[in-house]
């Protein structure tokens, strides 16, 4: 498959127009979104700003790295004048009245918006079923989940329907959809991309991230969208520095995995090791108390910024008009925070947040990275009746990373049953370099 910087370049020599560009997938999204259920609001000035990128490259003007790439984003990140719902009853018709950091950021390399994506209602869910808007289809296997909570610009790289696309991820939201349909995902570093203009889940979880056919194509995007922004306050400028890799810690996730996934990543971990002359070793982390730290971190920074949604600044009042899941969130966390408990479980549940990040902090003074599965079982038919704890589980070995604020990567790394499978690489904060590094080994 082509890659970001060919397309470009095609672009930039008027070999492909940017108006042609959007125009075929305009196509391809009539022809597939009524079945797949991907886009739930299309730019309707798409085409105009492609006409503009292709008279400046006839002009021989200057145009921006992207010039005429299309991207499609999910529902959680602000455009202006588009309807930012977060997939909700709550915000349906919303309108958002300036742009995310990170959607300037694009939009100065000339990339273009082709419309707001599917996702979990207010990013809760890991499946992309809590939609208010119905779910969002896995394009690779309709009858399937596609993952969540970026289950649509997921699924719009998935099914060619963008050239790149943005999710934001909390726990796994981006790396869970990338394992099940089969694409490249990446959590950056907290606080290495700007969160302005994002409708959180959880603060101090949150990033936004790429989605793409290949690692090289999260590289781009990512190295456009970090940096220092003074919108937001958690971002700084990382350093990544440049090392080599010689040191693989392989995660033990016996207790917590389905055998087949578990044996697919140590083998694909074993053949890139050898093949590189890395050093491989299992070694373990507290998979079994990730999950419950959390949720318990989540419930309470949800319910805390939901307190806007009251029903007079944005839309509906959210326990009026939202969906089970988000009320389960929202009832948890009042619960958590009740002023007879004095904060305590919070507090248990900080102490074992920092019990996690030192656990990493131990293995990144050994190893380089960490290779483990991207998700613990392979996706379930969509509407089949699971367990709000198998639901859940989904998680278990995408939170660590998020817990411990650092980067994590998911690249298909083969099929099961024909369903695809994503092997996640970890690395210490700020070194999303080392990340890219090993993808692109994986992929040769």
């Amino acid at each position: 498959m082509q890659s970001l910087k060919q397309k470009v370049k095609e672009i930039k020599s008027g070999k492909l127009t940017a108006e042609k560009n959007v125009s075929d997938f305009g196509e391809k999204i009539k022809k597939l979104n009524k079945d797949l259920n991907i886009f739930l609001v299309i730019n309707t000035k798409a085409i105009e700003q492609a006409k503009e990128i292709d008279k400046r490259i006839k002009q021989k003007k200057e145009v921006g790295k992207l010039a005429g790439l299309c991207f499609a984003v999910k529902s959680n990140i602000c455009i202006k004048g588009l309807e930012t719902n977060c997939a909700s009853k709550v915000l349906e018709s919303w309108i958002a009245p300036y742009n995310a950091t990170v959607i300037n950021k694009l939009l100065e390399e000339d990339a273009i918006i082709l419309g707001m994506a599917n996702m979990d209602e207010f990013a809760c869910g890991g499946s992309g079923e809590t939609s208010a808007f119905k779910p969002c289809k896995n394009p690779k296997n309709p009858e399937l989940i596609p993952g969540g909570s970026s289950s649509g610009p997921t699924a719009a790289v998935a099914a060619d329907l963008c050239d790149f696309a943005l999710g934001s991820d909390t726990g796994g939201s981006i790396r869970n959809p990338a394992s099940h349909c089969g694409v490249t995902g990446l959590k950056p570093t907290y606080g290495a991309v700007s969160r302005y203009g994002l409708i959180d889940l959880c603060m101090s979880f949150d990033t936004i991230g790429p989605l793409a056919n290949s690692t090289e194509d999260c590289e781009l995007i990512h190295n456009i969208i970090k940096g220092q922004d003074n919108f937001d306050t958690t971002t700084k400028d990382f350093s990544n520095p440049t090392k080599k890799i010689k040191t693989i810690g392989l995660i033990d996730v016996s207790k917590f995995c389905n055998k087949e996934i578990a044996e697919l990543i140590n083998e694909k971990a074993k053949q890139l090791a050898e093949k590189n002359n890395y050093k491989i070793k299992k070694v373990s982390l507290p998979l079994d108390i990730a999950l419950e730290t959390y949720y318990i971190l989540v419930y309470t920074e949800f319910f805390s910024g939901t307190r806007k949604f009251d029903g007079r600044r944005f839309g509906l009042k959210i326990e009026d008009a939202a969906g089970p899941e988000v009320i389960r969130r929202i009832i948890g966390g009042s619960e958590i925070t009740r002023a007879e408990f004095k904060g305590k479980y919070y507090r248990n549940a900080l102490k074992a947040k920092n019990y996690i990040k030192e656990q990493f902090d131990i293995l990144f003074k050994d190893y380089d990275i960490l290779i483990l599965p991207t998700v613990p079982r392979l996706p379930h038919k969509i509407g089949s009746q699971i367990t709000v704890e198998e639901m859940y589980a989904y998680d278990v070995l995408t939170v660590p990373a998020s817990i411990a604020g650092i980067p994590g990567i998911s690249i298909p790394a083969g099929k099961i049953n024909n369903v695809d499978v994503g092997i996640q690489i970890l690395a210490n904060s700020g070194n999303e370099n080392l990340l890219f590094d090993v993808g692109k080994e994986l992929e040769k």
